[in-house]
């Protein structure tokens, strides 16, 4: 008989509140971002202190928090984001979420007790994509949300790496971490958590109008048992931006699923129930089936999240009326929704009056005028997205304690030496000791980790310990007693005389050597080659003495470059590996890679370069690159002029711009229900084109994107969808600063 072992249930926590609400509904870990740096920055997100302490608390309960680092870096942003993570290194979250190449580098090589975690952003979706998230030291990757359910369980029997899946909550209509949509229309990024979302607005073209990127949401009930029979470490409800009733609720009713012995009709049916207590989207299987991909796009209903609850009659400087199209209770959480589908303010409802009258709460068909300062849009649609709920259970957070890290060695010959590892200078220990061989038990390393941990101290605990052994040794318990009692009272008797450096200082200083021995390179003024990318229907080349490159699935003798495809799901890979082939073959040796996976179909012999699909923000994202065999790097499209600069007078390698083209702003396997051209309420201009090759739904802009040349990087002119006589043109971010 198998048995099946359960999966870890990780929840969302925006605040908090949210955590510890997790917490006492039964997830066994939470992930939490600071106000800087993580994919919801526009949420409520934690002060470092509060999450300091609530990792000390969680650990103390045996549960987990997850730092969430999953956002692209600028070269200016590094130091920071470097101190920032020094200031928990002491901590130990129990991973970090990353999804910068740049940042993946820095944590491997400067913090490396931290484990790493590659987040869905990161877009990793077939089994080659997970041998290279090994291969640069990630324990865990967050697959890609536009799997199925049969994909998954391909990748899951295989992986080398630990994989978490999402099981609840809303969904991108595009790819993770190729969604250019939101900062095309705005210059909000959504690759660096500042999605105004664009996919959930109102769009019109000749076949009518509609929602035509607005997904349900995803609920894995009817999925779920499947799942569980997978090995899959971990099951993830979405939802940063949501209230702690959402997340109470949700974690508890799908441990009601992850925990149950069977998953019958009645255990579905309750935890259903308990999903229907928050309010949300309709919901789906999201991508786990192709029957539901084709059913995603809720097109006819309005994109928001919640309970509709009326449309806005009266509109005052200090509030707005409608009539209540169901309970609303004070402490309630509503959204003023436009009916363009633009983002509507959020608020707690604090103060309101019913049929004129100060009240608590308004019940169906009820005159309700809710007070807030913010500016509510007439007819405006009015949704319940929080309930009011009691604060989570109170309880007093704990000082977190500073950590001292040591390192222990037991030796026949020296006895037993000990060493605190994070002060200045160590502070060291040793005594002779009697050493038997094991017949049966031998101590361990991670036996010994657990016995000599600090015990009992207020103000200080045990962090990172090793320990090594020279042989297979037996030791009494109550000899390792008294080995870590003597070993410890002599670090605190001794910690006046050292100096205990801020954590992670140590690290923090040799990344901040690292970076001021980097040479800053001199742009170069002389000639960089251009590439041009064709397609079989592009009308003219350009410059002759410029680099042909084509699609690997379509290309002529005279292409110099294959691109490869920034999405390949597991069952095409062998076709892929086999056109490679084919290409090598024919004399081809320079490849274009669009995605991490790619690189794993290759042994190094061949000229790789990076495409848009892998983004390069900084210069150490483009020397991680160059392990993996990268021979020049493709600048991420979202970067303004500035901080292109710093990149390209930092980098190892060469750095291209993507000067001319159309880029794909947004990519999806969900079926979407026009093509062709189509307009937003502003008047702004797209297409929707159909990838074939890749089995994908691609949304262009009607702008070409068109940028002057930057010193010192080469020209990457992308003819694919595009002509050099193009007149509507763009420059994207280039001259706007990326937020």
């Amino acid at each position: 008989m198998n048995t099946i072992k359960t999966p870890e249930l990780l929840a969302p926590a925006g605040n908090l509140r949210c955590a510890l609400a997790a917490f006492d509904a039964g997830a066994d870990a939470v992930y939490a971002g600071l106000g800087k740096f993580n994919a919801r920055e526009r949420g409520e997100n934690f002060e470092s202190e509060e999450l300091l302490a609530l990792i000390e608390y969680a650990h103390a309960h045996g549960k987990k928090v997850y730092l969430a680092f999953n956002t692209l870096l600028k070269e200016s942003e590094l130091e920071e984001a470097a101190a920032m993570l020094g200031s928990f290194y002491d901590a130990f979250p129990d991973a970090v979420l990353v999804q910068d190449l740049g940042l993946a580098k820095i944590i491997r090589d400067y913090f490396p007790e931290l484990t790493m975690h590659a987040s869905t952003q990161m877009g990793i979706h077939n089994l080659e994509g997970l041998e290279i998230a090994a291969k640069l030291g990630f324990k865990r990757a967050v697959l890609e949300r536009q799997l199925t359910l049969d994909e998954i369980r391909l990748i899951a029997a295989k992986s080398p790496i630990e994989l978490e899946v999402f099981i609840h909550g809303a969904l991108c209509c595009s790819l993770s971490g190729e969604c250019l949509f939101s900062s095309w229309s705005g210059g909000c990024s959504g690759n660096r958590g500042k999605c105004k979302q664009p996919c959930r607005r109102r769009y019109f073209s000749k076949q009518g109008n509609g929602f035509f990127f607005s997904t349900a949401d995803l609920c894995a009930t009817g999925v779920i048992s499947e799942l569980r029979k997978l090995n899959i470490a971990s099951f993830k409800i979405e939802g940063r931006l949501r209230q702690a009733d959402y997340v109470f609720n949700t974690v508890s009713a799908y441990r009601k699923l992850v925990d149950a012995p069977e998953i019958d009709r009645k255990v579905t049916g309750e935890a259903r129930n308990l999903l229907a207590e928050s309010c949300g989207r309709k919901w789906s299987d999201g991508f786990y089936s192709d029957s539901s991909m084709r059913e995603l796009i809720q097109y006819k209903a309005l994109g928001a999240s919640g309970a509709p609850c009326g449309r806005v009659e009266d509109v005052a400087d200090n509030g707005f009326g409608f009539i209540a199209a169901r309970r609303i209770h004070l402490g309630d959480r509503v959204r003023v929704q436009p009916a363009s589908g633009d983002e509507g303010p959020s608020l707690t409802i604090t103060k309101m009056f019913v049929n004129n009258a100060p009240a608590t709460v308004a019940s169906r068909g009820d005159r309700c005028f809710i007070c807030c300062d913010k500016p509510v849009e007439f007819k405006g649609l009015v949704y319940k997205i929080g309930r009011a709920a009691p604060d989570p259970k109170l309880r007093r957070l704990p000082v977190p304690r500073r950590k001292l890290n040591a390192s222990f060695h037991f030796s026949s010959n020296g006895g037993f030496s000990g060493k605190v590892t994070n002060t200045v200078p160590p502070i060291e220990f040793s005594c002779p000791i009697e050493l038997r061989p094991a017949l049966n038990q031998a101590l361990t390393p991670g036996m010994l980790g657990a016995e000599l941990a600090l015990r009992g101290d207020d103000a200080y605990a045990s962090g990172a310990l090793s320990c090594m052994l020279d042989g297979n040794y037996f030791l009494p318990l109550s000899e390792l007693k008294k080995l870590r009692n003597k070993f410890w009272d002599h670090v605190l008797s001794s910690l006046g005389t050292v100096e205990l450096p801020p954590p992670g200082a140590l690290n923090l200083a040799a990344f901040r050597a690292a970076v001021a021995s980097r040479p800053v390179i001199e742009p170069d003024e002389g000639y960089r080659r251009e590439t041009v990318a064709v397609s079989p229907s592009s009308a003219t080349f350009g410059n002759p003495k410029a680099r042909m490159a084509s699609s690997i699935f379509s290309y002529t003798k005279h292409a110099e470059e294959l691109i490869l495809p920034d999405f390949c799901p597991p069952e095409k890979i062998e076709r892929l590996r086999r056109l490679i082939a084919e290409a090598v073959a024919s004399g081809v040796r320079r490849f274009r890679v669009c995605g991490l996976y790619a690189f794993a179909l290759f042994n190094g012999d061949r000229e790789l370069v990076t495409g848009y699909g892998i983004p390069v923000c900084n210069s150490w994202a483009a020397e991680l690159l160059r392990e993996l065999g990268a021979g020049q790097v493709m600048a991420h499209v979202e970067l303004e002029k500035a901080a292109l600069e710093q990149l390209v007078s930092r980098s190892p390698l060469p750095v291209e711009i993507y000067r001319f083209g159309r880029i794909p702003l947004l990519s999806t396997r969900a079926a979407l229900p026009v093509d062709g051209e189509i307009r937003d309420a502003h008047g702004a201009g797209f297409m929707i084109l159909r990838d074939g090759a890749c089995g994908l739904f691609r949304l262009y802009s009607s702008k070409v994107m068109s940028v002057p040349r930057l010193r010192g990087a080469s020209d990457f002119y992308d003819l694919t969808n595009a002509h050099w006589g193009a007149k509507d043109t763009g420059d994207f971010n280039f001259y706007t600063e990326l937020t």
